[in-house]
């Protein structure tokens, strides 16, 4: 609290100075000082924040970086200036520094719920499988109803061992997105690892038109009716363009890699991994999935 001797004092001190200028200043100027000329306002972190989108829309990318940074030192306390910066990254492809800035986001505002799906995002992009895991449980636990949707969250699940709660996600998002042969597979992938292929056929998901190439080939092998050649033949069958041909023949060997894993045959797992990775943009989910499963293979491989 402010004395009132202190503020007397300053009072004193602030008209001297307006007698001082209105001394040196000539009449002209002390009249325009006496109608008052608007003073600069410095921008507020909103107004950088606006300046940083019309910057990266043009896609100048450092003058973009900049303005949010300025942002950020506007309003230290503000929380949304660091989302910007942590979405910035994340365009980038650098999950560290978004993971570094989300952690500002929540520690400023523990319920931006968006957030921990966000941040468990990058986490399972680095590896960090625990702490995705965890990051999508927050989420869940915060918007429970879009636990259902939460394929992420079992894809995270399996890799993080967690059989059980993998297999019940999958079965959850069967409710929401009964046609989809990949959320089948994980399914499968999960029930296999915990209890053998046979429960996991015996269980598998009914999928009866999933319209992509080659996913029904693929339940018809994780039923035990199809093949890895059938899968194969598929994915380059009709003379698709180059793109489609090469998206459909990464799905082919990223279930086929996952299959043979399951099924215990780690060097045919790897093969089809790695035929996978080069064959999808890095920026899709399921191709970052190729990329996670081979570099946590890798570092087990080293234990």
């Amino acid at each position: 609290m402010i004395s009132i001797a202190c503020l007397i004092g300053r009072c004193i001190q602030a008209l001297a100075c307006v007698t001082l200028c209105s001394l040196l200043l000539p009449d002209s100027a002390a009249a325009a000082e006496k109608k008052g000329k608007p003073e600069k306002v410095a921008p507020t972190a909103d107004v950088y924040l606006g300046q940083a989108q019309a910057a990266y829309s043009k896609g100048d990318r450092p003058q973009a970086l900049s303005l949010i940074n300025k942002a950020i030192q506007t309003d230290l306390e503000n929380p949304a200036p660091y989302f910007a910066r942590a979405q910035y990254h994340r365009g980038q492809g650098d999950s560290i520094k978004a993971i570094e800035d989300f952690d500002k986001v929540l520690k400023l505002n523990p319920a931006a719920v968006d957030v921990y799906h966000l941040r468990g995002v990058e986490h399972f992009y680095q590896g960090h499988i625990a702490d995705a895991v965890n990051d999508f449980n927050q989420y869940i636990l915060l918007a429970p109803r879009e636990a259902p949707n939460h394929w992420q969250r079992g894809i995270a699940l399996y890799y993080a061992d967690k059989f059980a709660e993998g297999r019940l996600q999958f079965e959850q998002h069967q409710t929401v997105n009964s046609q989809d042969v990949e959320n089948a597979a994980w399914h499968y992938f999960c029930v296999a690892r915990a209890d053998g292929p046979e429960k996991a056929r015996s269980l598998l998901l009914p999928i009866a038109s999933d319209g992509r190439v080659p996913m029904m080939e693929i339940h018809a092998l994780l039923s035990g009716a199809g093949s890895p050649e059938a899968v194969l033949e598929a994915a380059v069958a009709n003379n698709p363009s180059p793109t489609t041909r090469n998206r459909q023949l990464f799905y082919a060997h990223l279930y086929l890699g996952l299959y043979y894993e399951v099924n215990k045959d780690p060097a045919r797992a790897d093969e089809n991994i790695q035929k996978a990775i080069p064959l999808v943009a890095k920026d899709d989910y399921m191709g970052r999935v190729a990329l996670v499963h081979a570099k946590i293979r890798k570092a087990a491989k080293k234990k």
